[in-house]
């Protein structure tokens, strides 16, 4: 599995970024992740389009965007399911239809291959998150089994720590100490 301290590799996949017909779709590439305005990336996967946990991360993820953009992060969903399943279920799902983020595509399951989070007997992505600094190097990883939600609260306080550049004691949230060595 890709950890931290390597570099996420290189893609080109397509992502639904809207329902407004003819603004469906648009082409997403690992050298947007890399740049010179200090924008942190968090792309997190989920199984399976028309489940029942995936919703519910999706959701609150979108529910969080404005935090993410705050912090400099561009937030980015993806599953092993085609940009046209992304769409689909954007248009069918109420909790789906308005969000604010990319849904890519891995329809060729290429890039969960590489990341070392394909599921080896569906060929599913795992419930993977991973932050990226803006030079696109992992700074976190964190996979759950299919069957378990992630805690959108937890990336966010992670992303923070990671962002203060210090040493953060167990149970850190942003605006409280660091620990001075």
């Amino acid at each position: 599995m890709i950890t931290i301290g390597q570099k996420f590799p290189s893609f080109e996949k397509t992502a639904v970024v809207s329902i407004e017909k003819g603004r469906e779709f648009t082409t997403l590439t690992s050298d947007q992740l890399v740049n010179d305005n200090n924008q942190w990336t968090v792309i997190f996967w989920w199984p399976k389009d028309f489940t029942f946990v995936c919703p519910t991360e999706i959701a609150e993820f979108n529910r969080s965007y404005s935090e993410f953009r705050d912090r400099d992060t561009t937030l980015i969903g993806a599953s092993t399911d085609s940009e046209f399943v992304h769409h689909a279920w954007r248009m069918h799902h109420d909790d789906l239809r308005d969000l604010k983020f990319p849904m890519l595509a891995d329809t060729s399951k290429s890039l969960a291959e590489e990341l070392g989070i394909l599921e080896p007997n569906e060929k599913i992505a795992y419930r993977a998150t991973f932050i990226i600094d803006p030079q696109g190097i992992v700074r976190w990883v964190c996979v759950n089994d299919l069957n378990v939600g992630r805690n959108v609260k937890e990336v966010l306080r992670v992303l923070d720590g990671l962002q203060t550049d210090e040493l953060c004691p167990c149970n850190w949230e942003k605006g409280q100490e660091t620990i001075q060595a």
